[in-house]
């Protein structure tokens, strides 16, 4: 094996030993990978060498990308540790400010002791040394107390001009003093021209005269007229004596001070509490906090631990505002429901507080957290005051539609046309409901920040369904429903006697569902909410998501119709098909008799049909009045209740027992005359256009169950029964006797009556077929 083939392998090797320990690593946690960079001894020279000495390019590209993922891996967790950690941060850098301030008065007062100490162990020096010859230092002593002449001299000078310049609050000029005798005692005490003495009384001095300024300056802060310039400088001037901590949590005092002063003078009487109130609160606060923010930058500029002490002093004032808003604003409209009172208050404040955003201060959710529970009790109240009301005005509902009133609010401007062109009516009810959910869905809006469009959509659903309730307990059939009776026995409910009236229920809940509380959920969209044209692919994508949860909330609306359609079906049909006395109006009997008469019969739709069709013919005239532009709910209304009366039909226990193993089969005529009610059942369905599958498949199976359990008795059904078009023919006839609109000129019988009708057309007759 050659070189260049040994070179190759121990290459390939090599490469696949760093993959794998690069798995091996990736499988670790990020605190074992960066334990190697964080012992005390390591190198990075060292440690690239080790990696790349002998790495081909590919793998020194595998490091760097292993090292950049290690590095970003490393910077989320350390963001996460900082956030998680931000409340101990703020506290722990307080703390250090709060311990460099004592570290130098403790470094002020060390000295202080140290040069008394060297003082007086030099004093004792110079005391022992006097006692020596007195000609041998005559000629020092006397050039020494010249020299300490002219220094006392200035001490002195010095002394009295610090004096003056304090007095007089000259601080700029003060502190140029301090500085002076700062470098004269510092220079002094380098080249040994002060005795102890001397450069101890020059420091102490020194020392206590700053100490003097600061206090001044300290309290020049307090001072209420101290404002502006003149309490940035009193606080730049105290930072620059080294007392910084200090400084900062004075000028933030001071403007809490002048804060507190503000409010308790705008403090109206209670009458005066509202958004007018709130407004100047707001302004008050806010814009307290921003000079605040202000003279914090401006002095401090943006170091970590005032910034922080910022943030919690602001926070801190944002939450007592929020309190005093709370208590005298927000409790009292929400305790009596006053959702818009609240609202606009909290729309005021939320537009102040924005304002602070630009200067880096973020208070927005202290005040949502804040606020939230008083809206969300003042949403729930609002709901139940609109839930009241409308049972109130059910009680005394005529149920008579008319259109709406010229002051009515409507969903939006968008749908004044569409509204005015169909002209919707609604009873009073529902005019009272639908306007009450119109204010309550706008003053909701003005609270987009709270993000409380899911339940209010939520609550909308549920103050509809009671509504709804209401109107199926409108029905007379629900006074014999005892679940019905018990759940509304405190809410009395004018019942709906006529059908114009129970058509009118329906008509009050479909117009609800199906545009007024759509087109005014609409409100809620963010796109719909705000005129602002930034972040619009951010709205966009809000508007899409709640697109689904929109269309499944109209959903749940037309299910609560459902079930008063339903009421309204089952309550009709149960009138058509149960007598007063208890008995059934369809029964098994009335088509197995007929093969005991020996006449031939006279082929009419049974009674029962016949006042089925008068019923869905008034209800269809009615209807067409009552659900102008929504002509498909009235079909689907026609429908559901001809397909209940049909369905209990197919679905008879004893009905179907009698016709099957009863003592007596069903004959030919009986199985004719069924034959002609299901025919009589799909013609007129098909002309008024509320034949549906379900209902044509059902009469089927009702036509197929007869012809076989004629077949089991042996005979041939289709020997005896004619052809469809006689069915037909004598359906379409019946039709026209019932509506009024057959004319058999010179017939002397009643032309109204069946028999006649059927006497004077040959087709009747099953012989003459």
């Amino acid at each position: 094996m050659d070189s260049s083939t040994l070179t190759s392998l121990s290459r390939g090797s090599f490469s696949s030993s760093v993959e794998d320990s690069s798995e091996s690593e990736a499988n670790l946690t990020l605190s074992d990978r960066l334990k190697v960079f964080k012992t005390s001894n390591f190198d990075p020279d060292a440690y690239v060498t080790s990696k790349c000495q002998t790495m081909n390019e590919k793998e020194i590209r595998h490091l760097c990308s292993y090292l950049v993922e290690l590095k970003k891996a490393s910077a989320e967790e350390m963001r996460k540790s900082v956030y998680a950690n931000y409340g101990a941060f703020i506290r722990t850098s307080r703390e250090i400010s709060d311990l460099e301030g004592q570290l130098l008065s403790m470094r002020n007062l060390l000295s202080t002791q140290a040069a008394l100490v060297h003082g007086l162990s030099e004093g004792v020096h110079i005391d022992s040394l006097s006692t020596g010859p007195e000609d041998s230092a005559g000629e020092d002593v006397s050039y020494e107390n010249t020299e300490l002449s002219n220094i006392e001299n200035w001490l002195v000078e010095f002394l009295d001009t610090l004096e003056v310049l304090l007095s007089e609050r000259r601080v700029d000029e003060a502190l140029a003093a301090l500085d002076e005798g700062e470098s004269m005692a510092k220079e002094a005490k380098e080249r040994q021209t002060l005795s102890q003495t001397i450069l101890l009384s020059l420091q102490t001095t020194i020392t206590e005269q700053r100490q003097k300024l600061a206090d001044q300056l300290a309290e020049t802060t307090c001072q209420p007229s101290t404002r502006g310039v003149e309490l940035r400088s009193a606080v730049l001037a105290l930072k620059k004596l080294g007392d910084g901590p200090r400084a900062h949590t004075l000028l933030l005092n001071s403007h809490k001070q002048k804060l507190q002063g503000n409010m308790q003078s705008l403090r109206p009487s209670n009458a005066s509490y509202g958004a007018a109130y709130t407004a100047s609160l707001s302004q008050i606060v806010f814009s307290t906090i921003a000079q605040a923010a202000s003279d914090s930058l401006a002095v401090f500029g943006e170091e970590p631990a005032y910034t922080s002490e910022l943030v919690t002093w602001a926070v801190k004032q944002t939450e007592a505002f929020a309190l005093i808003l709370k208590r005298h604003v927000l409790a009292s409209s929400a305790a009596v429901g006053g959702l818009r009172v609240a609202a606009e208050c909290v729309h005021i404040c939320l537009a102040y507080c924005s304002l602070l955003e630009a200067r880096g201060l973020s208070l927005s959710p202290i005040l949502l957290r804040l606020f939230r529970p008083l809206i969300e009790q003042a949403l729930n109240d609002n709901l139940k005051r609109i839930e009241q009301s409308c049972a109130a005005l059910a009680a005394a509902d005529d149920w008579v539609l008319t259109c709406l009133p010229a002051g009515t609010r409507l969903a939006s401007s968008t749908s004044l046309s569409s509204v005015n062109l169909s002209q919707p009516k609604l009873s009073s009810s529902a005019h009272r409901f639908n306007s009450m959910v119109q204010e309550f869905l706008e003053d909701v809006c003005l609270l987009e920040s709270l993000q409380l469009d899911v339940s209010t959509l939520e609550g909308v659903l549920q103050v509809f369904n009671s509504y709804v309730n209401l109107l199926i307990n409108a029905l007379p059939s629900s006074m014999d429903n005892e679940e019905d009776t018990e759940v509304y026995a405190n809410k009395i409910v004018r019942m709906a006697e006529t059908e114009a009236q129970q058509i009118a229920l329906l008509a009050n809940a479909s117009l609800l569902a199906d545009e007024l509380l759509p087109r005014a959920a609409m409100k809620l969209l963010p796109l719909q909410q705000t005129n602002r044209t930034d972040e619009p692919h951010r709205r966009s994508s809000d508007r899409q998501s709640r697109l689904p949860e929109q269309r499944e909330w109209k959903r749940r609306l037309q299910r609560s119709v459902d079930r008063l359609r339903d009421s309204f079906c089952r309550h009709h049909a149960l009138e058509l098909i149960f007598l007063d006395d208890g008995d059934t109006s369809i029964n098994a009997q009335m088509y197995i008799y007929m093969d005991d008469n020996t006449d031939e019969p006279e082929w009419f739709p049974s009674p029962i049909f016949q006042v089925l069709f008068a019923k869905l013919t008034r209800m269809a005239s009615i209807a067409t009045d009552m659900f102008v532009g929504r002509e498909r709910f009235a079909t689907v209304l026609l429908m559901r209740l001809t397909e209940t009366v049909i369905l209990w039909l197919s679905e008879d226990q004893s009905f179907w027992e009698d016709i099957e193993e009863g003592p007596k089969p069903l004959g030919p005529l009986g199985l004719q005359q069924l034959y002609l009610d299901m025919e009589f059942v799909i013609l007129f369905s098909s002309q008024g256009r509320y034949l549906s599958r379900n209902l044509h498949q059902v009469i089927k199976n009702i036509i197929g169950r007869a012809i076989d359990s004629v077949a089991a008795t042996g005979m041939d059904p289709y020997s005896v029964l004619p052809e469809d078009d006689w069915f037909a023919e004598v359906a379409q006839i019946a039709i026209k006797v019932l509506t009024g609109k057959v004319n058999f000129g010179n017939v002397d019988r009643d032309v109204t009556s069946p028999t006649a009708s059927i006497s004077a057309t040959s087709v009747f007759s099953h012989g003459s077929n």
